[in-house]
């Protein structure tokens, strides 16, 4: 899970600066990589090495509405759903992380990084028949 701050000014002119929380946990990933043609690591490493801006800023904004949440009080949850990550996504602090990872490859590679579960590469592939 990374925790993230993120400084923004809100719509009423108000700079805050906020930890916001993502996570892909093991399952996740894996369906995921199962769901994407070639496997998701595969594409991820083909856009860094063809250096592909547009569809790695599209997929920036894929990886951060899959990861974004709001861990509940008693930590058992990390709660994901489109009302959550509506309201995340109508606050500039969303606006302020997009722009630091298309901006940034070091942001980029940290943030994905952050969020992606401890798993052997070997664990995400498809099973055989």
């Amino acid at each position: 899970m990374l925790k993230k701050t993120i400084d923004y000014t809100d719509y009423n002119g108000v700079t805050h600066s906020e930890p916001f929380y993502f996570n892909l946990n093991k399952a996740e990933l894996t369906q995921w990589e199962l769901e994407t043609t070639g496997g998701l690591m595969n594409l991820l490493e083909i856009m860094i090495v063809e250096k592909n801006r547009k569809q790695m800023a599209e997929m920036f904004k894929v990886v951060i509405n899959k990861a974004y949440g709001v861990k509940s009080i008693d930590g058992k949850q990390f709660i994901k759903n489109q009302t959550v990550l509506d309201a995340f996504i109508q606050t500039e602090a969303y606006s302020n992380l997009y722009m630091e990872l298309v901006s940034s490859d070091e942001a980029a590679s940290g943030f994905i990084k952050g969020i992606i579960p401890q798993m052997p590469q070997d664990k995400i592939t498809a099973p055989s028949n």
